[in-house]
C-alpha cells in the first residue's frame, strides 16, 4: 500500500480503492479480449494479439505476405467522429477497417463539408502512401463506430517490396477510391436527392452489414451536400415506399429491394468496381 499512501492526501483506504479500480479495469479489458478471441474460427487470420481479421484486403493476400506485416498490425477501436486524417497533414498510419464506416470528406474554407467517398471493411484509409503521397487535402472521419487494424505508414511501405500482391491490391484500391470520388461528384451534381440518398444508404449498409444505420438527418445533409429539409423530405418519400423506417438517431432498412428500386445508376457503377477487385 506504500505506493499509494505515500502521496499527500491519499491514505491506505484510498489506495485500496484505486487498486480495486485498476483491477476492475484489467478484468474488463481481459473480458473484451476474450470475447474477441471467442469469435476466432479455426484457420482464421488474427493479429499478433489474437484479434480476428475481417478486412477484405488483409484476407485476400497470400498468407506468406500477411505474416510479413502481422507483427506491425495493431488492433484499434474506432469510435464515431474519430478523425483518421486531417487535410494537408502527414498520414502517419494506414487503417484497415474491420467494422464501421469512414467518410472521405472534402473540407472547404467556408466551413462546409461534403462527402466524396466511404470506406468500410472492404478497404483501407491512407492508401495514398503506397504511391508516395503522404499528404491529402481530404479529411477522413469515422461516421459509424467500429474497429480495425493500424500500421504505421513507414512500416507498410517498407514491407511492400516483399509483398507484391498486397502492393498490387492497395494500388488498385487507391485507383478505385479515385473513381468512387469522381462518381460521387457526378452523382451529387446531376441526380436528385432521393436517389442520391438511396445510394448512400445502400453503400453504408454494404459496409457495416446491419439493417440499422446510426445516422441523423443533419449528418446526411452534410454528407450529401444539401440541406436538412431536403433530406427529411427524401427520407419521408423512401419511408412511404416502405424501403426504410426512420427512428430517432437511426435509419432502418427493412426492405432492401425497395430501396434498390429508388437508387440511381451510380450505386451499381461503384459496386461493380468493388466486384472487379474481389472486394464484394
Amino acid at each position: 500500500m506504500r505506493g499509494f499512501s505515500g502521496y499527500k492526501g491519499c491514505g491506505p483506504t484510498d489506495g485500496a480503492k484505486y487498486l480495486q479500480v485498476f483491477a476492475n479495469f484489467a478484468i474488463a479489458e481481459s473480458f473484451l479480449r476474450a470475447k474477441r478471441l471467442e469469435a476466432v474460427k479455426a484457420g482464421e487470420r488474427t493479429d499478433r494479439a489474437g484479434s480476428p481479421i475481417h478486412n477484405k484486403l488483409l484476407l485476400c493476400i497470400p498468407d506468406t505476405e500477411y505474416q510479413r506485416i502481422r507483427q506491425q498490425l495493431a488492433f484499434v477501436d474506432l469510435p464515431g467522429h474519430l478523425s483518421l486524417h486531417e487535410p494537408h497533414k502527414k498520414q502517419q498510419f494506414v487503417y484497415f477497417l474491420n467494422r464501421g464506416l469512414a467518410s472521405i470528406v472534402v473540407a472547404t474554407r467556408g466551413g462546409r463539408d461534403v462527402e466524396a467517398g466511404v470506406v468500410g471493411y472492404e478497404g483501407a484509409v491512407g492508401v495514398a502512401v503506397v504511391v508516395g503521397l503522404d499528404r491529402s487535402p481530404l479529411r477522413v472521419i469515422m461516421q459509424i463506430q467500429g474497429d480495425g487494424f493500424r500500421i504505421s505508414a513507414h512500416a507498410l511501405c517498407a514491407a511492400l517490396g516483399a509483398t507484391p500482391d498486397l502492393q498490387m491490391r492497395l494500388n488498385r484500391y487507391a485507383v478505385l477510391q479515385g473513381m468512387q470520388v469522381a462518381q460521387t461528384a457526378a452523382c451529387n451534381r446531376l441526380h436528385d436527392i432521393k436517389p442520391r440518398l438511396a445510394r448512400w444508404l445502400l453503400m453504408a449498409q454494404d459496409r457495416v452489414q446491419t439493417a440499422s444505420l446510426p445516422i441523423t438527418h443533419d449528418f446526411l445533409a452534410i454528407m450529401l451536400g444539401t440541406d436538412r429539409p431536403s433530406v427529411t423530405l427524401a427520407l419521408g418519400e423512401l419511408q412511404k415506399d416502405h424501403a426504410i423506417q426512420c427512428r430517432r438517431g437511426a435509419v432502418q432498412i427493412p426492405n432492401r429491394k425497395r430501396l434498390e428500386a429508388s437508387v440511381c445508376e451510380c450505386y451499381q457503377v461503384i459496386e461493380q468496381l468493388n466486384r472487379q477487385l474481389g472486394l464484394k
